[in-house]
């Protein structure tokens, strides 16, 4: 059974409100398998362990490296549609949309990772595109992509707060007030945030630089375990002041056996 324990002791004791369950996503990158996967661990724990509330937060980073982008997209909305879900926006979400306006970012794009995602929507682009090529690789992938992805992407949140605990894609600004926090940070800070020892106002659920196994800190929790390149997509369930990070295979049932 999928049971909620009490990590390891963090400052402050932070804790969600009475009879809310959250279940957090680190950064996916396409790989629908293992979302596919998570899915499948929450209804079942829902099924034995029902709560009053429950909530699906996705930090970020559904698209580019992985192999599945689009796919990863459509479950996405389609998961919006039977369950409460808070789809926070990703650094690669944003840079996407940044491609979208403007075409000549395409060769940082791909270094980036960006190929996978518009090989994922059935676009095969050359190897150097020049500007006309970009152009057309940009308007093609428009033409493809169902409005409901363009839509979803465009509506994505840099945040979200319940009780004591802070959602965001990739940390925060040391010495900045949670509520004047800027964008670009949220979506891009690594050292800055990943060193800093303070209370940051709440206790922060970050994805973004990936780690081999979840990290917990007094004041942070990395959940990013390089979804695409390790296998291992991790779900984090918090229920009062309670966390419990489950690093998550194609293969591995609630039990943690093979099916």
């Amino acid at each position: 059974m999928f049971r909620l324990k009490r990590s390891r002791k963090v400052s402050h004791e932070p804790r969600l409100p009475e009879g809310v369950r959250i279940y957090a996503f680190g950064d996916i990158h396409g790989c629908v398998d293992l979302l596919h996967n998570s899915f499948a661990v929450i209804d079942e724990d829902l099924g034995r362990n029902p709560v009053d509330r429950a909530v699906e937060v996705f930090l970020g980073d559904y698209i580019d490296r992985g192999p599945q982008s689009s796919q990863t997209l459509d479950l996405l909305i389609e998961r919006s549609r039977m369950r409460e879900t808070i789809c926070l926006k990703g650094n690669h979400e944003a840079y996407f949309l940044n491609v979208l306006r403007d075409p000549s970012k395409i060769g940082d794009w791909r270094q980036f990772g960006g190929l996978p995602t518009l090989m994922s929507y059935g676009i095969n682009p050359p190897l150097n595109p020049t500007a006309a090529e970009r152009t057309d690789l940009i308007s093609t992938l428009l033409e493809l992509m169902p409005p409901s992805h363009l839509q979803f992407l465009r509506g994505l949140k840099p945040s979200f707060t319940c009780g004591d605990f802070y959602f965001v894609h990739a940390g925060v600004r040391p010495g900045i007030p949670l509520r004047e926090q800027q964008e670009t940070d949220l979506l891009w800070i690594r050292d800055e945030f990943l060193e800093s020892k303070e209370n940051f106002g709440k206790f922060v659920v970050h994805g973004h630089t990936p780690v081999e196994a979840p990290d917990i800190r007094h004041n942070r929790i990395n959940i990013d375990t390089g979804a695409y390149a390790t296998g291992n997509l991790t779900l984090l369930s918090i229920q009062g002041s309670s966390m419990l990070p489950m690093p998550l295979s194609a293969g591995k049932s609630l039990s943690g056996t093979t099916p």
